[in-house]
């Protein structure tokens, strides 16, 4: 299933609540805007390279637009304006005053050198300049960048427009960044499947966790969940499963992983190491957490899976015919609109502090994250015990009625 055909159906199926009339809907679904440009660079060995980016511009009807840039090699304009859209509909649950946005490139960043990257991320820049900036569509970090990109593409963009930090966020400190964004994501995530099973009357030092992805957010996540008693039991990166049914040593794991030339588990002794796929599958876990790809959780494995709650780290790790299946057999999904909206909501204290060239404290950051996490989760909880709908339907719910009446608010609709 294509993933903006999948977001669709997740929309739909709270559109229907909310009795929303056709022709509307598809105001509210279609993006506003889709960029594809040409980008050519030069490699290392002289040759030219050409590449396709992308960046697509949801809905700003309650503010500028807001998305991550991804470097990945499955990018194309069908994903990105998917993410682009469950951008528009994150910001909302979270109550952030942004729309939504996404951009990317189709490219393996692990076979090309750092400069290549470089003069990627300024040649993309040289394309799109003129159609983001800090009071339209504000890119941050996604798949496949970081905090060293950002820095790239501010420095490009001031090129053409002057000094103005808040064009993106997810920078280094050092550069007008916040403190705090890099863990946002994976703290956001503990945070709320902290709040979930204690709601759900769970026991934390009896709650087994899988993470499927041990990048940025899945070990920020672990991080946080090992120190709240959670057992993290297995985790998983492109190396496969390291698994130990009493739970794994996560300050350990963590110091192997940044001793590692390319930031892999690969070689950690202190766990039994087991194929990728066997993560989904295990059995004797509580807690899942997809913190990696995309629709890795469909029909044809959803049966295999015994965890009886789900965490959606990731962007779309769960299609339709696989909630659906998750659903009617009692597993509880918190949707990614919610679980990992900690990412955009502290790019949005970046921001906010960028225009008034101001810096807050990391407590500062926690604190009002975690506010802002358990505000919309409650808001989410209530909807669909009010409404008897499954979490993912409620957050759609609140998103989309959020973007609805600020559209006809504005007198567009």
């Amino acid at each position: 299933m294509k993933a903006f055909e999948a977001t669709r159906i997740f929309f739909d199926q709270a559109a229907d609540r909310l009795e929303i009339d056709p022709d509307l809907r598809e105001a509210l679904l279609m993006p506003q805007r889709e960029v594809q440009v040409q980008v050519t660079i030069r490699l290392d060995d002289g040759r030219l390279a050409n590449y396709i980016g992308f960046r697509v511009q949801h809905d700003h009807s309650r503010g500028p637009m807001k998305g991550g840039l991804r470097f990945h090699p499955e990018v194309d304009l069908d994903e990105t304006r998917a993410l682009a859209s469950l951008m528009t509909w994150k910001t909302a649950v979270v109550d952030l005053p942004y729309g939504g946005a996404k951009g990317g490139i189709g490219i393996d960043p692990s076979k090309m050198s750092s400069a290549e990257i470089e003069r990627l991320t300024r040649a993309f820049v040289d394309q799109i300049h003129d159609i983001v900036g800090p009071d339209t569509d504000i890119p941050a970090p996604d798949m496949g960048t970081d905090h060293q990109v950002m820095a790239w593409f501010r420095n490009q963009w001031e090129k053409y427009h002057g000094f103005h930090p808040a064009v993106i966020t997810g920078k280094p400190v050092e550069e007008y960044g916040a403190k705090g964004r890099e863990e946002a994501t994976g703290r956001g995530v503990g945070t709320l499947t902290v709040k979930l099973t204690k709601r759900l009357g769970m026991d934390a030092s009896k709650t087994r966790v899988a993470i499927q992805g041990f990048g940025n957010v899945g070990s920020h996540a672990a991080k946080f969940l090992h120190d709240a008693q959670f057992p993290i039991v297995a985790v998983s990166d492109i190396t496969g499963t390291y698994y130990n049914a009493d739970g794994l040593n996560i300050p350990e794991l963590l110091r192997h992983k940044f001793a590692h030339p390319k930031g892999l588990l690969e070689g950690f002794e202190r766990a039994e190491h087991l194929p990728l796929d066997a993560l989904l599958k295990l059995d004797h876990v509580e807690v899942l957490i997809p913190a990696a790809l995309g629709g890795v959780i469909t029909q044809k494995n959803a049966q295999d899976i015994n965890a009886k709650v789900i965490v959606e780290a990731a962007n779309g790790p769960v299609d339709p015919d696989a909630d659906a299946a998750l659903h009617d057999r009692g597993v509880t999904i918190l949707p990614d609109i919610l679980a990992n909206a900690g990412g955009v909501t502290v790019s949005y204290f970046e921001w906010v502090q960028n225009r008034q060239h101001y810096r807050w404290p990391l407590d500062r950051v926690r604190q009002e994250l975690d506010h802002t996490m358990n505000a919309a989760f409650e808001k989410v909880w209530q909807m669909a015990a009010q409404h008897e709908v499954s979490l993912r339907t409620a957050a759609y719910m609140i998103g989309i009625s959020r973007v609805r009446r600020a559209t006809e608010l504005a007198g567009l609709a």
